[in-house]
Order: structure tokens, then C-alpha cells, then sequence
């Protein structure tokens, strides 16, 4: 009652009408939103109109897509909410992409679709989709607007869902009219979802339990994950893997979460993780997964994931836990705060020193390796070194989908948290040059590298323009091998080397189509070509393109192959 009060005596306070646009700016403005990403069209043009003289920040992406992966990677790196806007119709459907990609990954967005006007919506309208309908599957929660005095609540609700509990994208449309009519602004004073009401402090009971199983393991093992990054717990991580003196591997998305020097780490797990990592699963007693999804690209046939394990599982999402794999130890809740529980208990630590050895000659014994031969191209993986070496690993890094992706991830140690952009859940190509162009708007004094393949990069390709309109520092490198490498390698292994529509006939020259775009581009074939443009590019405060041509019939190993358990990976070698 006294809230409905307040908020009646505000709104007889103000007697001025605004449209539902500048509702909506305003408040963007009250969530303190620092730059959108968008693309104008009919249905939103009273938004656009609005923010003509609203000082706002905006990004005119070059096709929809792009913006949205220019938010999801504004999102990964500065931890707030991405903001997206996009018209009706083809202009809505184009983000469809991205918010499953957000929903897979957890990065909170907010996307504004513009919708056409109230009096014509089921009727077949020019430019009309279902939106809501739509992404109801792949968003974390959406709206569509039916009155105007709810634009204030709604934005604020969308920003809180979108960013508490496990992160997700929230999708508001807005009918034409709706933006354009006038009426009365009420600010929210405060939020009411009684329905959502996510769980951050894990239990104590559960957390004992979990204390008492380290104590009690011969083997205990970390999973860490992306839940680390997101509830910012990297800190707490390290400590209580040190308290306890348990191991630790990462998932794709979980990279950048322990330090990659450290003796108590392995390295990532999965399908193209380092032998030790899945050994490691496959032989530990206890496996404690943070903020991980237990995804089928990690753990290979379920049925041979982590036997000999009891399983204890910390996610501020319940219905991840037992998805996948059955939970003996389940914790709901906020990563930190599990972290700090457990480091709080400091229970008594378990005689895992056999186990660490153990772990320790599978490392000496099977580290990721590449065949050097001189007289062959320029291997990706070298590539990946140069980078690492020549930018001190302080780089920024955004990925495409593909083998490049994966040399990466096995290549570059992530020495920091939220250094690492890729899209792991989807494995959505035309990511990574978009993505960069958000990391590098969150952090406009990092070194953001951009690595693509030459398929991918083909796929959002016109965001070079808003690269070169920004003037953005970024350093795209593409790894030209002249195929949609992981296709080719996988038609080569299981498809008796078919290698049916994953080779190019034809290539553009990427250097010259940089240059097209007003942006500096180099080939490069040699390591001593790449050395160069690196060391003379790297430090400039400019955008580049950097096309090196690499071996184009590598392939990525070690790997596991479809249907096979973690502890059967092909192209392990061994010193």
C-alpha cells in the first residue's frame, strides 16, 4: 500500500507527459547504460528520434547480428548488461542468433525489439514477427509493452533479471505506438518479483557435506567454469584450492579463472583438453564442478565421465544440477559465496599427494604437442604462440568457432579473469569480430585480438565498418586455410576424407577488403612475416588485419571422438 501510495504522489507531483521513447532513454539513463548496439528501422524510429539528442553512446552495427555479439562481448568483459536494439520483423529475427548464444553462455543482455503498432499486431503486418513468442525458449525472461506507464518498470525489472542470479538475456518489444505515445512518467521506486527470487547463499548443511568429502578423498579434483567468472570468485577459487591442495582443470568458458603457472593447475578439460585434465576426471573420487554445465563437449559419453566420482555440483542454477550427471553433492547458490564457505570451514585436508603426482606425470608425459616440419606452412599453433609471446599475454581475446578456437584455447594461457571471449555453448560462427568490437568499447585501453577463421570471419565481415568508423584499436588476425578447417578435419577422420562443400574454390583477399574498408592489411606466410607485423602492430593504436596463411590440412589433437568416454582420446602423444 505505501508503495502504490508513493508512487501515486509522484505522478500527481509531475504533470508533464513525455513519449514512451524518452520514457525509455530515461531509463536507460537510470541504469547508467554506457553505449547500445543497434541497427535503426520503421518500427523503432520513435526510440531512434529520441535518442537523437540524448547523449547516449550508440553503435550502428552493420547488420543485427553483429550488434548483438558486440553486446554479448561488451557483456563478457565489463560484467553489466549488454543493450541491444533492433527493429521489427527481419530486424528481431536477426538477433535470434545471439540471445540463444547469450542464453548458452549466460551473458546478461537487454534487447529492445521494436514491434508494430498495438491496433494491427496478429494480423500478418508489414515487417510483424512473434518475437515474444520466439525467443520465449531461448530468453531468460521477455516482455512486450501494452501501456505506456510500464516502460519505467519494465526496463528496470529486465535490468535486474538480466544480471542477478545466472546472467541471461531479457528481450523487451515495444509496439510503434506504444514508443510514440505520451503519457505520464512514473520512475519504479523499487522491484517486485515475487516469482524470482534467486538462491545466493548455498546451504550450510551442504556445504558441510562437502567439506567432509575432501577430508575423506584420496583424489579430489576442481571443475571450474564460467560461474566462476561470473560471481567474480577467481580470488576465493585460488584460495581454497590452496587450503585444500586440490587440483584443478577449467572448461572452455572457464579459462582465466586460475592462474595458468600455478603447480595445483591442469589445464582445460573436453573433447580438445590436454590429456591430464580428462584423465584426471575419469580418475578422480571426488569432482567438484563450479559453475560448469557438465556440457557433452566436456565430459564425451556420459557414461564413462568421472566413474570412480562422487560428484558435488555449486550453481546458483538449480536445474543444472543433476541435469547431466547425477549430483550426489548438490549446492545452490552464488559461487563466491560457496568459496567463502568452504574456505571459512577449512576442513581438514585430504593425503592427496599420490594423487597430485599422478597428475603431475600425465603433464610431463602428454602436454599438447604439434609436428614441426620446416618444409610445411606455417603451423596455426605456432601462430598462437607468436601471439602470446609478442603481446606478454596481457591481450584481450576473442575467438570465431573452429579449429582456430581451439589452438587457441590450448595455445594462449589466460593469465586473468574475463580476458576470454568465445562462444562456447552455441559455437555460433561470425562471433568473434563482432564480440571484439564490444570487448574493446568495455575496455577502450586493453590490447583486444580478434583471431578468426577465414569461413567464419566471412560471416560478419561488414563489422570491419564500424571497426574502421570507431577507429578501433583492434588486431584481427585471420588463419587462412582455405576451408572451414573443423569440417574438413572431421570429414577427413570419420567420412573417409569427403571432404564434401567445406573447402573454398575461391577466397577473397581479406587484406585488400581490410584496405576496402579504410583499415591497414597485411599477408603474412612466414613465422618471420608474422613476427614482424605482430612486433610492429601490436603496440599501434590503430586497427589491423593481419591474413596469415597456415597449413591448411592440420588438424586439432588430442581430441575424443563421438561417443567415446573422456579417458579414450586419439592423438595423444607421449614423450
Amino acid at each position: 500500500m505505501m508503495e502504490k501510495a508513493a508512487l501515486a504522489e509522484k505522478e500527481v507531483q509531475s504533470n508533464s507527459r513525455i513519449s514512451g521513447a524518452e520514457m525509455l532513454i530515461n531509463a536507460l539513463k537510470r541504469q547508467e547504460v554506457e553505449v547500445l548496439f543497434g541497427y535503426p528501422g520503421g518500427a523503432v524510429l520513435p526510440i531512434y528520434d529520441s535518442l537523437y539528442h540524448a547523449g547516449m553512446k550508440h553503435v550502428l552495427s552493420r547488420h543485427e547480428q553483429g550488434a548483438i555479439h558486440a553486446a554479448e562481448g561488451y557483456a563478457r568483459i565489463s560484467g553489466k548488461p549488454g543493450v541491444v536494439i533492433a527493429t521489427s520483423g527481419p530486424g528481431a529475427t536477426n538477433l535470434v542468433t545471439g540471445i540463444t548464444d547469450a542464453m548458452m553462455d549466460s551473458l546478461p543482455l537487454v534487447i529492445f525489439t521494436g514491434q508494430v503498432g498495438t491496433g494491427v499486431i496478429g494480423t500478418d503486418a508489414f515487417q510483424e514477427a512473434d518475437i515474444v513468442g520466439i525467443t520465449t525458449p531461448v530468453t531468460k525472461h521477455n516482455y512486450q509493452i501494452r501501456d505506456t506507464k510500464d516502460i519505467p518498470r519494465i526496463v528496470k525489472e529486465a535490468f535486474y533479471i538480466a544480471s542477478t542470479g545466472r546472467p541471461g538475456p531479457v528481450l523487451i518489444d515495444i509496439p510503434k505506438d506504444i514508443a510514440a505515445l505520451g503519457d505520464v512518467e512514473v520512475e519504479p521506486e523499487s522491484i517486485s518479483l515475487p516469482g524470482y527470487q534467486p538462491t545466493t547463499e548455498p546451504n550450510y548443511l551442504q556445504i558441510r557435506r562437502l567439506v567432509e568429502a575432501v577430508s575423506s578423498s584420496k583424489k579430489p579434483l576442481i571443475l571450474a567454469g564460467a560461474g566462476v567468472l561470473h560471481a567474480k570468485a577467481s580470488k576465493q577459487l585460488l584460495e581454497f584450492a590452496e587450503q585444500q591442495q586440490i587440483p584443478v582443470v577449467n572448461t572452455l568458458l572457464g579459462l582465466g579463472t586460475f592462474p595458468p603457472d600455478h603447480p595445483l593447475y591442469i589445464g582445460m578439460g573436453g573433447m580438445h583438453g590436454i590429456y591430464a585434465a580428462n584423465m584426471a576426471m575419469y580418475e578422480c573420487d571426488l569432482l567438484i564442478n563450479i559453475g560448469a554445465r557438465f556440457d557433452d563437449r566436456l565430459t564425451g559419453n556420459l557414461s564413462r565421465f568421472a566413474p570412480y566420482a562422487t560428484v558435488a555440483h555449486i550453481d546458483i542454477d538449480p536445474a543444472e544440477i543433476g541435469k547431466n550427471v547425477p549430483t550426489a553433492i548438490p549446492v545452490v547458490g552464488d559461487a563466491k559465496q560457496a568459496l567463502l564457505q568452504l574456505v571459512k570451514q577449512n576442513g581438514k585436508r585430504s593425503d592427496s599427494e599420490p594423487w597430485r603426482k599422478q597428475i603431475h606425470a600425465w603433464l610431463e608425459e602428454s602436454p599438447y604437442h604439434y609436428e614441426k616440419e620446416e618444409s610445411k606452412a606455417l603451423k596455426p599453433q605456432r601462430v598462437m604462440e607468436l601471439i602470446y609471446e609478442l603481446s606478454k599475454g596481457d591481450a584481450i581475446v576473442t575467438t570465431d568457432v573452429g579449429q582456430h578456437q581451439m589452438w587457441a584455447a590450448q595455445y594462449y594461457p589466460f593469465k586473468r579473469p574475463n580476458a576470454w571471449v568465445t562462444s562456447g555453448g552455441l559455437g555460433t560462427m561470425g562471433f568473434g569480430l563482432p564480440a571484439a568490437i564490444g570487448a574493446q568499447m568495455a575496455e577502450p585501453d586493453d590490447l583486444v585480438i580478434s583471431i578468426n577463421g577465414d569461413g567464419g570471419v566471412q560471416m560478419s565481415i561488414q563489422e570491419l565498418g564500424v571497426i574502421a568508423e570507431h577507429n578501433l584499436p583492434i588486431k584481427i588476425i585471420i588463419l587462412n586455410n582455405g576451408s572451414l578447417g573443423m569440417v574438413r578435419q572431421w570429414q577427413e577422420i570419420f567420412y573417409d576424407s569427403r571432404y564434401s562443400q567445406s573447402v573454398f574454390a575461391s577466397q577473397p583477399s581479406f587484406s585488400k577488403l581490410a584496405e576496402a574498408y579504410g583499415i591497414k592489411g597485411i599477408d603474412a606466410r612466414t613465422e618471420e612475416e608474422v613476427k614482424q607485423a605482430f612486433t610492429e602492430e601490436f603496440p599501434e593504436h590503430k586497427p589491423v588485419l593481419i591474413n596469415v596463411f597456415v597449413e591448411p590440412e592440420e588438424n586439432v589433437y588430442p581430441m575424443i571422438a563421438p561417443g567415446k568416454g573422456i579417458n579414450e582420446m586419439v592423438g595423444v602423444k607421449k614423450r
